[in-house]
C-alpha cells in the first residue's frame, strides 16, 4: 500500500488518556450503548446532550499542542460525541472517522488501493459503491474482481494478490449472507486489507472487527441517523495506524459533515434499538406472510428457514435485518404496479428511516444486471404492521388483477 500525502495541517490533535469507547462502555448491552454513549462529562449543571458548535476555527498561535483545536476541515469537538458513540458500538478501541457521506467513506476505504491493484467486491452491492470500483478500473488501472459473496470458496480464491476485499452481508439488494469470520480469516492469511459494510445489519446486527475486520462503513444515512433527514457516512478502524490514514484522507479531500448533521446524527442513534427491534420483528412477519402470498414468485429475507442466507445468518448475527426482497407476479410491469398502488409505503430510494419504503431496483440502469427485473427492495420501518400488511396486499392483489 502507498501512504497517502498528508498536507502539513491534516495531524489530529494526540489523543488523551481516557479510555477507549469500547473499553469506556464494557459490559453494558448495545442497547444501552445507544444511549449512553458520546454523552458529555457529568458535572453539576452540565448539560446532558453534547452542544453543537458552530465555528470554522479556532484560536491557536504558535506550534499546535496535543488536544488543541485548530480548523474545522480537520477537527471539531462537535465530531467527536457521534464519533465515539459508533467506536463503542462497533467494539472499536478508537472513535470512528465521521464523512460527508456513505460514498465519502467508502472512497476513504477506496483509497488504500494503489494504483494498478486488485480490489474483490460483492457482484450484487450498492450500485455507486461497485460504480466507484469501476471509476478505479477505468482511471487507476485497478482490476475490479466481482464475486458471489455467499459462495466461500469462490471468494477466497479471488482473494491471491488482491490490495483489498470490500464485502456487504447482507448484500444490497440481494440479501444474500457472507462467511464473515472465514473471509476475513483467508484475507489476512494472504495479507489482504478487509473492510464490511456494515449498513444492512448495523452494529446491532453484527459486529465485523469482531469477526478480524480492518475497516467496517457506514451510509449513517440509513439506520443510524434513521429519519430520513441526514446524509452522512463513517469508517470505523481496527488500528490507529488505519485510523489515521482514513482521517488524512477526510482532511486532505475536504470529506468533512457538518455539525448538525452530526449532531442529528447521534439524536437518532438514541432510538436505534428500538427501532431495529420494532422494524425486524415486522419485517420478519411480513416475509412470513408474503411467502403464503398467491401474487408473490419470491421473498427473500433471513428469517425465512429456506432462505438461503438463513442458516448463516442465525449463527452469525443478532437479528435478520429489516430489509426484504419480494418479486410480484407479472414481472417488472407488476412490479411498477404494486409501487404505484402502495398508499402507505413510500415509492423512494435509500431505505432506514422510520417510514417503510419500497422501489423497483432495476428501474436504475447501474444497477447489476443479474438483480431480477422485477425484484422490489422493502425498507421496513416501524409503523403498525397490520396497517403495512393491509397496504401491501392490496396493492399486490391489485396489480395481479
Amino acid at each position: 500500500m502507498t501512504e497517502p500525502h498528508v498536507p502539513d495541517d491534516a495531524a489530529r490533535p494526540e489523543p488523551d488518556a481516557r479510555p477507549g469507547p469500547a473499553a469506556a462502555h464494557a459490559g453494558l448491552a448495545p442497547s444501552t450503548v445507544v444511549v449512553a454513549a458520546g454523552r458529555p462529562d457529568r458535572a453539576q449543571g452540565a448539560p446532558v446532550n453534547p452542544p453543537v458548535v458552530l465555528s470554522s476555527t479556532y484560536v491557536s498561535q504558535g506550534v499546535q499542542q496535543p488536544g488543541e483545536l485548530l480548523y474545522a476541515r480537520i477537527d471539531t469537538e462537535t465530531w467527536h460525541p457521534f464519533e465515539e458513540a459508533l467506536g463503542a458500538l462497533e467494539g472499536a478501541d478508537r472513535p470512528a472517522v465521521a464523512f460527508s457521506s456513505g460514498m465519502a467513506a467508502i472512497a476513504a476505504v477506496f483509497s488504500f488501493v494503489p494504483a494498478g491493484g486488485t480490489v474483490v467486491v460483492p457482484r450484487h452491492a450498492y450500485q455507486v459503491t461497485l460504480g466507484f470500483a469501476d471509476d478505479l478500473a477505468a482511471r487507476a488501472g485497478v482490476r475490479v474482481v466481482r464475486v458471489d459473496v455467499a459462495d466461500t470458496d469462490q471468494v477466497v480464491a479471488a482473494l491471491d494478490g488482491a490490495s483489498l476485499l470490500l464485502l456487504e452481508s447482507p448484500t444490497n439488494p440481494m440479501l444474500e449472507v457472507a462467511d464473515l469470520p472465514a473471509l476475513l480469516a483467508a484475507a489476512r492469511e494472504r495479507g489482504v486489507l478487509t473492510a464490511v459494510d456494515n449498513t444492512f445489519a448495523t452494529p446491532l446486527g453484527q459486529r465485523p472487527l469482531a469477526h478480524g475486520a480492518d475497516l467496517v462503513v457506514h451510509s449513517v444515512t440509513k439506520y443510524l441517523a434513521g429519519h430520513s433527514d441526514v446524509v452522512l457516512g463513517a469508517v470505523v478502524a481496527s488500528t490507529d495506524e488505519l485510523a489515521q490514514r482514513v482521517r488524512a484522507h477526510r482532511t486532505l479531500h475536504g470529506a468533512i459533515p457538518g455539525p448538525f448533521e452530526v449532531w442529528l446524527a447521534l439524536r437518532g442513534l438514541r432510538t436505534l434499538a428500538l427501532r431495529v427491534e420494532r422494524a425486524q420483528a415486522t419485517a420478519a412477519e411480513l416475509a412470513r406472510r408474503l411467502a403464503d402470498h398467491p401474487d408473490v414468485v419470491e421473498v427473500r429475507h433471513p428469517s425465512l428457514p429456506d432462505d438461503p442466507g438463513h442458516e448463516r445468518a442465525a449463527r452469525l448475527m443478532d437479528g435478520f435485518g429489516a430489509i426484504l426482497g419480494v418479486r410480484p407476479r407479472g414481472g417488472a410491469a407488476g412490479a411498477d404496479a404494486v409501487v404505484a398502488a402502495v398508499r402507505l409505503w413510500v415509492p423512494a430510494t435509500s431505505l432506514g428511516g422510520v417510514e417503510s419504503s419500497l422501489e423497483r431496483r432495476r428501474r436504475f440502469a447501474t444497477e447489476s444486471l443479474t438483480v431480477p427485473e422485477d425484484l422490489l427492495r422493502l425498507s421496513v420501518g416501524i409503523e403498525d404492521v397490520e396497517d403495512l400488511w393491509r397496504d401491501l396486499d392490496q396493492a399486490l392483489r391489485g396489480a395481479a388483477g
